[in-house]
């Protein structure tokens, strides 16, 4: 069994596990299209979310499959913001803009600061994101998370759960997988993560994937802090 005292650096996942996606692009999607908010209620815009995530996933697939180069995240939401906005009508292009990019805008959940800021006194802390480079910078300033170093999927030409964007946090870390701790709240990636040798721990957010009978990850919490307190022995 792993103990705290095994792991020398964390790695966090960013969109969904440190700051709430759905919520951020949800408020985008008001902010842009107010008018069809009012009229429709909440499921436009669930509705428009859906529009969205099925192309964000549908292209990154794609990309996976080799049937699409490699575009990164800000190419895809750009296009996934084109197809919401022609679901409502919106042609003002500054709108677009600001549509396109919310995810630069996100907010981070009520622990993700504490609970960061706990781990990283104790260990490296790093994020391993999808997001582009430009995005995740952003990212990280307007949510104020503060890491010793953050990395971008875009650096493997990749996305997660390919085992080359596992391997940037890796070679970062300098350490031996196993002493690597990959964080996140969706199931799928830290599945991606146990084949390159990380220990995983889950953490439960609102929004995510849930780990399914089968997982077995190193360990599971019901949020940040929560995952701090374990690994802050001594």
């Amino acid at each position: 069994m792993t103990e705290a005292y095994d792991i020398e650096v964390v790695v966090f996942d960013v969109l969904g596990t440190m700051v709430d996606e759905p919520g951020g692009l949800r408020a985008a999607m008001r902010e842009a299209a107010p008018a069809s908010e009012e009229a429709s209620g909440e499921v436009c815009v669930d509705r428009l979310l859906n529009v969205w995530q099925e192309h964000v996933e549908h292209e990154q697939r794609r990309i996976a499959e080799n049937v699409r180069p490699y575009a990164n995240s800000e190419v895809i939401d750009r296009e996934a913001a084109e197809r919401v906005a022609n679901c409502v009508g919106l042609t003002d292009a500054a709108a677009l803009d600001r549509l396109a990019t919310a995810a630069q805008r996100m907010k981070p959940w009520d622990d993700s600061l504490v609970g960061l800021a706990c781990l990283a006194e104790r260990f490296p802390v790093l994020a391993l994101s999808d997001a582009s480079r430009t995005s995740l910078l952003r990212l990280n300033a307007h949510a104020a998370l503060r890491w010793h170093q953050a990395l971008s999927a875009e650096d493997a030409q990749a996305y997660k759960p390919a085992p080359e964007v596992y391997q940037l946090a890796l070679d970062a870390a300098g350490s031996p997988p196993e002493r690597v701790l990959m964080v996140a709240a969706h199931a799928w990636d830290l599945r991606g993560a146990q084949p390159m040798g990380m220990r995983t721990a889950y953490v439960q957010r609102p929004v995510g994937d849930p780990p399914r009978k089968t997982d077995s990850f190193t360990w599971r919490s019901s949020g940040l802090e929560e995952l701090a307190a374990v690994l802050a022995v001594v």
